[in-house]
């Protein structure tokens, strides 16, 4: 697969089972509750060093108790590969902190 290709709901839909990750158009978007902000913060920080390691960078809400992500590849306007990728670590740094899927 190649990293430019545009993925359809259709070819993430396996990739994407069990995760707080939805494609929603050409994103794909995950909220996590947690116990708190600092925790919320925490999460958000060690996302961040994935992403910078990836350079591949999500859109992030953050609030009292959760982050939300959205993730594109901008760069050809749709979810790809990169994209899986990245909502796969943050799912597992998510797991590690102990953020639940959903508001």
């Amino acid at each position: 697969m190649n990293a430019r290709s545009i993925l359809s709901p259709g070819e993430t839909a396996d990739e994407l089972a069990g995760s707080a990750f939805v494609h929603d158009g050409d994103r794909l978007v995950a909220t996590y509750s947690t116990a708190d902000f600092a925790s919320a913060v925490r999460v958000l920080d060690a996302v961040a060093l994935v992403a910078d390691e990836l350079n591949h960078h999500p859109d992030v809400q953050l609030g009292w108790g959760r982050v939300g992500f959205e993730l594109s590849s901008h760069d050809v306007g749709g979810v790809t590969s990169r994209d899986l990728e990245l909502a796969a670590r943050i799912s597992g740094i998510a797991a590690e902190h102990g953020a639940r899927a959903g508001d």
